[in-house]
Parts: C-alpha cells; structure tokens; sequence
C-alpha cells in the first residue's frame, strides 16, 4: 500500500485514531457537563472521520454503502444491553416515593408529554427529508440515548434522531438556568457526581449478566422492537423497584464504552449528502422544539395547580430534557428535590417503554408513498 501499512494494520489504525479522539472529545464534554457526552463525542468523532473517508470500514471487504455494519452486531447488542440496564437502575425506589400522593397527576402530564412530543414528531415527519417514524422519534422528550438505538431497530434514520435529540437536550439544559434566573429568580449549582464502589460495581455486573443473559434472548425470541435494549432495561427497573437489585450499579467505564459504541454505530453511516440533508430539517426541528418546550412548561403550570406543588418545582419536574441541569436547579432553590427528580425519572421510563410502540402507530397513519427514508 502507498503508505507502506499491511491492510490489516489500516483498519487497525483507523480504530485506533477513532478511540483516541473519541477520549479526548468525551473528557472535553465532561467538564461541560453534556449528558451522555461519549455518545456525543462517538457520534462526532465517527461522523467527521466518516465524512473525511478515514473511519473504519466494514469488516471483511471494502464497502461504499454507508448502513453496512461496521461494528460487528455482538459489540452493538452488548452496548445496547449495558444502556439498558443502567436506565433501569436509575428508577429507584426510594427516588420514585418522592411523588406521594402526586403519582397519578405526574403520570398523566408524562403521557400529556408523551402525546405533545409524538404530535410534534408527526409534524417533523411532513419533512420531505424526514420519514414518518424518523420524524415521530426525533423528538420524543427524553431517554436521547436509549432512543438513538430504538430508531436503528425500528428502520428510522438513527443519524437525523441523534442530531435532533441532542439539539434538544442543549436547548432544554441551557435554558433551565435562564429561566430559573431570569422568570423565578433562582440560581443554579454544580452537581456533584460520585463514582460507585467497587462492591456496587460488583453487584452491577451480577445484575447486567442476569438482565442481559436472559433479556436479549428473550427480546429476540418475542420480536420485541429494540429488545436488547428494552428488555433488560425492563428487568433492572423491575429488580431496581422490588430490591432485588440492591446497591448495584453499572460501571462507569462499560456505561462510557456503551454509549461510544452506540455513538460510534450512528456516526459512522455520515455521508455528505445526509449531513447535508440533516441540515436542511434543524431550522424547522428546532421551532418544533421550542414549540414543545413551550407546551411542557404549560403542563407545568397544570401540574402545579393539581399538585399544589410550587409552580418552579413543577417547571423542573416537566421540562423535556435536561435531567442533570434539573437536579442542580432543584437543589440550588431548596425546593421539592426527591419531587422533581421522581418525575423526570418517570417521564424517562415513559418515553422509553412506550414512545417507540407509539412512534410506530404514528408512523403507520402517517406513511406517504414516496417518502425518502435514504437521505
């Protein structure tokens, strides 16, 4: 070869060049505190190498179609798996008891949230370079990580979901502090994110063997959309609500490999003309977003007239995103903190379980011959 390099020792290089990157990106986004960051950073990183034609490459041949995988399909599932169950081991119940009395008000304005951001999906959709379920998934307000992975399995544009998604999930982190200044004269604070024991590591690779193990087989053998994903985060959340789970938790660096994986999976499908066309959608995207936002705030001020809880507390527990930036306003403002986070945790388990069921039914009543799903 022109660059005197043996052609295993390319592909070798080019993952090599990805990891690294990756890292660095993923450290940089840490200390801005983004959610999720190495999914970002992979999807990124994967994106640019992509595009500049220096990212890994199918295995086994030279591929020029974009959706041949390049990660082999064990890594993904693992990764998908791993996502999963440290989603279900976030629905503690100590956490969840925080609503009280105010479990069913909070349920309904979730579903009212559910319903808003599939309707703005369904609107996203109308895109001509946006498919019906790329559309209806794009914008479901929250789990950004966990719906990058749905849309793959369902057949969306994984690549147009995660733009949109973290799009939204800046827009909602940023505007949190804003608004907790400028509209109820609160200030924010930093949170502080402690690393588990070991003993709890421990414990969460007992869990992930047991809920991946049986979850995935069982995902697959029942054709459960996103089953690797969906199953075993079912599982955790039901081991997590019962104690059967414990102290366990994921440990941070399969959670961070997870989330590259899944990053590095859309990222790599970049192409010119899809970044092209992804650009064309955000300006409308992004009214939608703001629309939504709008919408969630609204649900807010319902929710704090059921509730009698303060009209801040029920902004934070119903803004559509932004979980991290909603601790710190909550607990910088001494307000109902166990409150908040219990109902944006809910919302979250929501949107997972059951956005993607829904986004298909959208999808289904929305198809339109002709549609592009290949941008």
């Amino acid at each position: 070869m022109a660059d005197g390099l043996t052609p295993t020792l390319v592909p070798v290089r080019r993952w090599i060049l990805l990891a690294l990157l990756t890292g660095a990106a993923t450290y940089l986004l840490e200390l801005l505190d983004v959610d999720a960051a190495p999914l970002f950073a992979g999807l990124v990183i994967a994106g640019v190498l992509a595009i500049a034609g220096i990212s890994p490459r199918p295995p086994g041949a030279i591929s020029d179609d974009p959706d041949a995988p390049v990660i082999p399909r064990g890594y993904v599932l693992a990764a998908q798996g791993v996502l999963g169950v440290y989603i279900g081991t976030i629905a503690d119940s100590d956490t969840l008891s925080g609503l009280g009395s105010a479990w069913f008000p909070v349920l309904v304005i979730g579903v009212a949230t559910l319903g808003l951001s599939v309707a703005g999906g369904a609107l996203l959709g109308l895109h001509k370079q946006v498919d019906p379920l790329t559309g209806s998934l794009a914008l479901v307000a929250g789990g950004a990580s966990g719906l990058v992975v749905v849309t793959r399995e369902l057949g969306g544009d994984e690549r147009m979901v995660a733009v949109i998604q973290y799009l939204r999930v800046a827009l909602v982190t940023l505007s949190i502090p804003l608004f907790a200044s400028l509209v109820f004269g609160q200030s924010s604070a930093a949170v502080t994110e402690t690393t588990p024991s070991w003993a709890d590591q421990g414990w969460g690779l007992v869990l992930m063997a047991v809920c991946m193990g049986v979850g995935i087989p069982v995902g697959r053998l029942l054709h459960v959309p996103a089953g690797a994903l969906l199953v075993p985060m079912a599982l955790a959340t039901v081991a997590e609500l019962t104690g059967i789970a414990g102290d366990a938790e994921v440990s941070p660096i399969l959670l961070t490999l997870g989330y590259a994986v899944i990053g590095w999976q859309a990222g790599l499908g970049f192409t010119l003309p899809r970044l092209r066309a992804i650009g064309r959608v955000l300006p409308f995207a992004l009214v939608l977003i703001l629309a939504i936002g709008v919408g969630c705030a609204l649900l807010g001020v319902a929710l704090s007239a059921w509730t009698g809880e303060s009209m801040y507390d029920c902004y934070l527990a119903t803004t559509p995103g932004g979980i991290y930036a909603v601790l710190a306003a909550a607990t910088a403002a001494g307000g109902n903190v166990a409150f908040v986070v219990a109902a944006q945790i809910l919302r979250v388990l929501l949107m997972l379980f059951v956005a993607p069921f829904a986004a298909r039914v959208a999808a289904r009543h929305l198809r339109r011959p002709g549609t592009d799903d290949d941008v």
